[in-house]
């Protein structure tokens, strides 16, 4: 009873700050980047410049030249899902803002960002199409530290009514990644994820939509998406904010 009683008050105040995010990311302030005034966080001409629709590789989002479908990497290494959407560069000014949205408390910013995925081009069709909207999600560890999981905020905000925060689960932290090569972070990861026993059947012959905010080297969406093919999962697209430049 008190156990039910502290979720309904739980899900009331999540209710609570989602509507005061909505009506603040609607109400004129400054823009984030440019400083202009009134706009939103980010105003429509740093939309336009900042992100630019941009030839991407079907299969992993890295840019690549007009009118090429797949890039090398993928076709000698076919990723473990179907198709990758990437709605930004990572860098100017998205590395700073992605900064303030998870790691100075600022989770206000998930309106404006899950906005930005959506006028991915294929993301709304992915969207429609997903049966089940999967965040990443983050070991409990980090969720303490952090106090929310940015992957969720930006999935909750994409608008599906098939968004799962529990279906997906990881069952470790990992070393921290950024010193380690593309190989060494996929062994880092390896078994980090796993799906809610209980639900794993409910999976099969479905399309998943994977959620994530930042794209690397692909390693962390890689060991998410192992158990949902594990589980017979029948369409996976990875759809995140930001995609780093390849290397070499």
């Amino acid at each position: 009873m008190a156990s039910t009683r502290r979720s309904g008050i739980s899900q009331h105040w999540r209710r609570g700050l989602h509507a005061l995010a909505d009506l603040a990311a609607r109400l004129p302030s400054q823009c984030a980047v440019c400083h202009a005034w009134p706009a939103q966080r980010l105003c429509h001409a740093c939309r336009a410049q900042f992100a630019p629709r941009l030839a991407r590789c079907s299969s992993c989002a890295c840019i690549v030249p007009d009118g090429v479908a797949q890039c090398g990497s993928c076709l000698r290494h076919p990723p473990p899902f179907d198709a990758c959407l990437a709605a930004v560069r990572y860098g100017y000014p998205w590395a700073q803002l992605l900064a303030q949205f998870k790691f100075q408390a600022d989770p206000g910013w998930a309106a404006a960002l899950a906005g930005l995925m959506r006028q991915t081009p294929g993301a709304q069709a992915a969207l429609a199409q997903a049966d089940l909207v999967l965040p990443v999600p983050l070991s409990p560890e980090r969720l303490r530290q952090r106090g929310y999981n940015q992957a969720l905020l930006l999935a909750r905000r994409l608008g599906s009514p098939h968004v799962h925060a529990q279906l997906l689960l990881r069952t470790r932290d990992a070393e921290a990644q950024s010193h380690l090569t593309r190989a060494e972070r996929l062994r880092n990861l390896r078994g980090a994820f796993m799906l809610d026993p209980l639900r794993a059947p409910q999976v099969a012959g479905r399309r998943v939509l994977l959620v994530d905010d930042v794209m690397t080297t692909g390693a962390t969406l890689h060991a998410a998406a192992a158990p949902l093919r594990a589980a017979g999962v029948g369409h996976i697209t990875a759809l995140v904010l930001a995609r780093t430049p390849a290397k070499g």
